[in-house]
């Protein structure tokens, strides 16, 4: 199929977006990597009468550290994560993520950020945002606003960003050194969505967790952490035994999807599988 008419605009500065966006109001859509929105007009399930592309506007083009975050500007691509973009442990734990999205062609393509604008449940990315408490930046007309990730994702594709606004950076904390993590996924084969995945991030003193932060998409209808989990591991020395209870505390407190995937009862019982297996890794 095609995608219905449309007209391309090519902003080179953020306000001249934001200009755009407020002018077409639910007409206009952001364009960056493409990767989810192309193939949606393609099929007519999205319609925008205005496409808005950000890929000359060369502020959104960032990845560094500033401070004690890492900030992704919104043109980041997928592919920058392949090896390490910061030193210590999140630098490793989204490069081992990362080769989990879909395949490389669309990773030379796809932005981190556009994958939270995206907000699908099975998306790696807003998994991570969601565990790690990342922070999404929104501009508008009304000017910036932080959004905490635990605010932002409200449902299947659906955010907390207002008509009008853009997400133009997402900033992740980094990680302590002593920080472990895990990350298990189950698809139906290499490069599919997500039925289900777990990210665990673990912080250890005296061969006790004393820290602990388990996210889980693919399941529910947003990512979100388990805090039933968490709560259960805290001043626990790892074991099979305290991660087989963990992942039973998020089997009974999720609510899982119904789609042509997977039915409720298998995606609660993935959430086990997926928790426990993240916790393993962590702990390996």
């Amino acid at each position: 199929m095609k995608p219905s008419p449309f007209v391309y605009h090519a902003p080179q500065l953020v306000a001249e977006a934001i200009e755009l966006l407020d002018r077409f109001g639910d007409d206009g859509r952001i364009l960056a990597g493409g990767q989810s929105l192309v193939p949606m007009m393609a099929f007519r399930i999205a319609k925008p009468a205005s496409l808005i592309d950000i890929n000359r506007i060369s502020a959104l083009d960032h990845l560094g550290t500033s401070g004690d975050e890492l900030a992704v500007g919104a043109l980041a691509r997928h592919a920058a994560f392949h090896l390490p973009v910061v030193a210590g442990p999140l630098g490793v734990l989204l490069a081992s993520v990362v080769r989990q999205i879909a395949h490389v062609p669309i990773r030379t393509r796809g932005t981190f950020c556009g994958s939270l604008a995206h907000a699908d449940p099975a998306s790696e990315w807003c998994m991570v945002a969601a565990t790690l408490r990342a922070t999404i930046v929104a501009a508008g007309k009304a000017g910036r606003r932080d959004i905490p990730a635990a605010e932002f994702f409200q449902g299947i594709m659906t955010t907390a960003l207002a008509n009008g606004e853009m997400i133009v950076e997402v900033r992740l904390p980094l990680l302590d050194e002593d920080c472990r993590f895990g990350f298990y996924e189950f698809a139906r084969r290499p490069g599919d969505f997500a039925i289900a995945m777990s990210l665990s991030v673990l912080r250890m003193s005296d061969s006790r967790i004393v820290e602990a932060r388990i996210g889980l998409g693919g399941v529910e209808a947003h990512p979100c952490r388990i805090k039933a989990a968490e709560d259960l591991l805290l001043g626990e020395e790892p074991g099979d035994a305290l991660f087989r209870a963990a992942a039973e505390a998020a089997a009974a407190v999720v609510d899982p999807m119904e789609d042509l995937q997977a039915d409720a009862a298998y995606r609660r019982d993935l959430t086990r599988v997926a928790v426990r297996r993240a916790l393993e890794q962590a702990t390996a």
